[in-house]
C-alpha cells in the first residue's frame, strides 16, 4: 500500500430522513440500515481499509459522537477522530483534516468521503481510487467520482464533464465543465440523455498540496482560521484552539465553496453499485424484493394485499399488513412511522411535529 494515501470518512450528520431508526444520539452513519450485521461507517471504513494503511484513515465526526467512532472503529487512534465542536459542513470538517494530516504528512494524497454510501462492487471502486489518486498525484488537479446515471434523479447533483479533454496518460479523467445541484425531473431527464453528465457522489481525490493551495485562493477566510490555531494540533490544545476556529468559520459546502469555482476539477466516471443511500426510499430502491414488491430488513411480515412497501421493524415482533401500498412501515424502540412512499419528503416535517408535540426524547 502506498504510505502517502490517506482517506479522511466525513461522519458527523444526523441523517432525518432515516427517523425513528436515526436519531439524534445515534445517527443513520452509526445503524446496520442495510441488515448487514455491520453499520454503515463500518463498511466504509473497511471498505478503505484496502486502499490505503489504516493508521492512515481519519474520521472527522461532531465531538457528541467520538464515543460512538471509537466503539465501532476500535482499531482507529484516538489522534485518527477528529471531533467539530459545531456542524459547519463540508469545507470546514476538510480544513481541519488537511492541516491535522499536513503535519504527519504534508506530501500526502486524499481520498475525502461520506460515511454512510453503499458500494457493491468493491473492487472496482478501489481499482477506480487508486488511478485517480495516481492522477492528483502526479497532477494539481482536485478530483471527484461521477457515477454514470441510470435514471433521471432529482436527488441527486450532476458533474458535467468535456469527453474531448481526456488526458493521454490518465484517459479516464476527464475536465469538468458545469455542476448543478439536484434538478427538476426535466432537467435531469435532458442530463441523463444528453450523455455528457454524471450524478455526484461527493468522493473527492486531491493532494495536500493542492486542495490547501484551493483553500488559500477561494476559502482565505477559513483557512487563515485553521492556519492560526496548527500549532495547536496533536497538542493537549487542540480541543480549544478547534473550538475557537468554528465558532467564527462560516458554514459552507467544499462544492460551493471549492469546486464550482476552480477551474483544475477532472472527473472520473465509475459503475461500482453506489448509492447515497440518502432516503428511506432509496433503500427500498437498493434492497431486493420479494414478489409483491415488498422489501425487509429484518424479520419479515405477515402480509396479505400489500404490495411495494419497505418494512423495518427493531428485534422479533410480529407484523402483519393488510391493504397497504407503496408504504414505509419503521419502527424502532416505541416510534412506528408509516407514511407513503412519495410522501417520504414530509419526514422532516414529522420528525418537528414529534418533537413539538411528544418530546425530544423521540428524536
Amino acid at each position: 500500500m502506498n504510505k502517502d494515501y490517506y482517506v479522511v470518512i466525513m461522519a458527523g450528520g444526523v441523517g432525518v430522513r432515516f427517523w425513528p431508526v436515526s436519531k439524534t444520539d445515534r445517527p443513520k452513519q452509526f445503524i446496520d440500515i442495510l441488515g448487514t450485521g455491520k453499520s454503515l461507517i463500518q463498511q466504509t471504513y473497511d471498505r478503505f481499509s484496502a486502499f490505503c494503511p489504516v493508521e492512515n484513515i481519519y474520521v472527522v465526526t461532531n465531538a457528541r459522537y467520538r464515543a460512538l467512532v471509537a466503539e465501532q472503529l476500535p482499531a482507529l487512534r484516538p489522534e485518527q477522530i477528529l471531533c467539530e465542536p459545531y456542524r459547519k459542513n463540508t469545507a470546514p470538517c476538510i480544513a481541519y483534516a488537511n492541516y491535522k494530516i499536513h503535519k504527519r504528512n504534508p506530501n500526502a494524497t486524499i481520498v475525502v468521503a461520506p460515511s454512510d454510501h453503499v458500494v457493491q462492487k468493491e473492487d472496482v471502486f478501489i481499482s477506480a481510487l487508486q488511478e485517480a489518486a495516481a492522477a492528483a498525484t502526479q497532477n494539481p488537479w482536485l478530483v471527484t467520482l461521477g457515477i454514470k446515471p441510470s435514471y433521471p434523479n432529482t436527488g441527486y447533483g450532476y458533474i458535467q464533464f468535456d469527453d474531448r479533454s481526456a488526458n493521454a496518460a490518465h484517459p479516464q479523467l476527464k475536465k469538468v465543465k458545469l455542476f448543478t445541484e439536484k434538478p427538476e425531473y426535466e432537467m435531469a431527464r435532458s442530463f441523463v440523455e444528453s450523455g455528457e453528465f454524471l450524478w455526484n457522489a461527493g468522493i473527492f481525490i486531491w493532494s495536500l498540496p493542492t486542495i490547501m493551495a484551493a483553500f488559500r485562493k477561494y476559502l482565505p477566510e477559513i483557512d487563515e482560521l485553521f492556519a492560526a490555531y496548527a500549532d495547536t494540533l496533536d497538542t493537549p490544545q487542540e480541543a480549544e484552539g478547534i473550538e475557537k476556529t468554528y465558532v467564527s468559520c462560516r458554514n459552507i459546502s467544499i462544492d460551493y465553496g471549492v469546486m464550482e469555482k476552480a477551474d483544475n476539477v477532472y472527473v472520473m466516471a465509475g459503475d461500482f453499485g453506489w448509492s447515497d443511500v440518502g432516503s428511506w426510499n432509496a433503500l427500498y430502491e437498493l434492497l431486493p424484493k420479494n414478489a409483491e414488491r415488498n422489501a425487509v430488513v429484518g424479520t419479515a411480515p405477515l402480509a396479505y394485499e400489500s404490495e411495494g412497501n419497505l418494512v423495518r421493524v427493531s428485534g422479533d415482533k410480529v407484523v402483519v399488513l393488510q391493504g397497504l401500498t407503496d408504504c414505509i412501515v419503521v419502527e424502532d424502540n416505541g416510534v412506528l412511522l408509516i407514511c407513503k412512499r412519495t410522501e417520504e419528503q414530509r419526514i422532516r416535517q414529522f420528525v418537528e411535529d414529534v418533537g413539538k408535540e411528544k418530546g425530544e426524547q423521540y428524536l
